[in-house]
């Protein structure tokens, strides 16, 4: 949705961190409805903010828990739309849950609990590296390109299909990778022949 060239674009960033804020706490949301409203009477900030009410030791504490880890699965899905980069997966990752850290401060107090530690770590894990798996997937994606097959022009002359192009561009990234492992062999195939008897 977002990508395109590689330019420092600050109202690009805030776009996307707050669209993945937005969508995380939506989803986070419908789990809560799903798995917690059936045991509450009312689903509240307090189940979102409130360090407490992560727990291990009631029934509604594991829905709570559940609703958390699945967002982040979530959370995962959307980066690979809104962020399309690997690399930015776990800046992105990192952004939500500090600004999700800071908003659980200034609502509850500092977390004490050890399970909402557990939680939120778990849960960051879970999304920056299936958000990065998913995007490293995208991106080594082969490009399609267009076969065209070669035709007989006005003056009866056949045009070339694209292929030799495509030889070429592939020589170059061989080349590419090359100059950065193999820099010696690199010198030694593209230098001129005269160049090979010289000392």
């Amino acid at each position: 949705m977002f990508y395109g060239a590689v330019v420092w674009d600050p109202w690009l960033i805030v776009a996307q961190i707050v669209c993945l804020q937005c969508l995380y706490y939506l989803t986070l949301g419908v789990f809560m409805a799903i798995l917690v409203g059936n045991r509450v009477s009312q689903v509240s900030l307090v189940y979102f903010f409130d360090y407490a009410a992560i727990t291990a030791s009631t029934f509604t504490g594991w829905c709570v828990i559940s609703s958390f880890l699945l967002s982040s699965l979530a959370g995962s899905v959307y980066m690979l739309y809104l962020i399309e980069r690997a690399k930015k997966c776990l800046d992105f990752s990192a952004t939500l849950y500090i600004i999700h850290f800071l908003v659980c401060i200034l609502y509850g107090g500092w977390p004490s609990s050890l399970t909402w530690w557990i939680v939120n770590v778990t849960g960051l894990a879970v999304m920056a590296l299936l958000g990065e798996c998913m995007c490293i997937r995208r991106e080594l994606q082969e490009i399609p390109l267009p076969r065209h097959r070669s035709s007989v022009s006005v003056t009866g002359e056949m045009q070339q299909p694209r292929k030799l192009s495509c030889y070429f561009f592939a020589w170059e990234k061989i080349l590419d990778y090359l100059k950065h492992f193999h820099r010696p062999f690199v010198r030694f195939c593209t230098s001129p022949a005269g160049d090979k008897g010289r000392p």
